[in-house]
């Protein structure tokens, strides 16, 4: 991997001057570097991430695993690329294993979340089923651990 991509997934908030000089080059190097990551499509977006908890918005998560049968033609891009669409939809990957696609999905509440399965998801051509999982708590996400607040939760632990 391109060693400017590596420091910008550790912290894209690096200044073009620090980069330029843990790589042995200059800013203005690395400034066009990225403008042409960019405009490739390389470097999709920056993004911050947050702790929910601490931002005082409630969102419900869930993991959505769908069942599909592939097109004759395109297999199952043109479903995945619709599903994609919806901007209760966060990301989709395509997977080995017992189903096809895995959606990463977020709704105001679980009803927003239900009702997006039951009526737009579960009712798409091609789609044969899906299976449900609400996220309740993250520990660790995109790379970076989620610190408790306040002293440290001990589980109870029964006999």
């Amino acid at each position: 991997m391109d060693p400017l991509l590596k420091l910008l997934q550790e912290d894209a908030l690096t200044k073009p001057e620090l980069l330029a000089k843990a790589l042995g080059t200059t800013p203005k190097d690395v400034r066009d570097r990225l403008r042409r990551l960019e405009r490739d499509g390389t470097i999709l977006g920056y993004r911050a991430i947050l702790d929910d908890e601490r931002t005082g918005e409630e969102r419900v998560k869930a993991v959505i695993e769908v069942k599909m049968t592939p097109e004759r033609e395109g297999g199952f891009d043109r479903v995945a690329r619709r599903i994609a669409e919806f901007d209760e939809v966060h990301a989709v990957y395509l997977m080995s294993g017992r189903y096809d696609l895995l959606l990463f999905v977020e709704g105001k509440t679980l009803r927003e979340v239900a009702f997006f399965v039951a009526e737009r998801l579960a009712t798409l051509e091609g789609v044969t089923s899906t299976s449900t999982h609400f996220i309740l708590r993250a520990y660790k996400q995109h790379g970076v651990a989620i610190r408790p607040r306040g002293p440290a939760e001990r589980l109870p632990v029964s006999p």
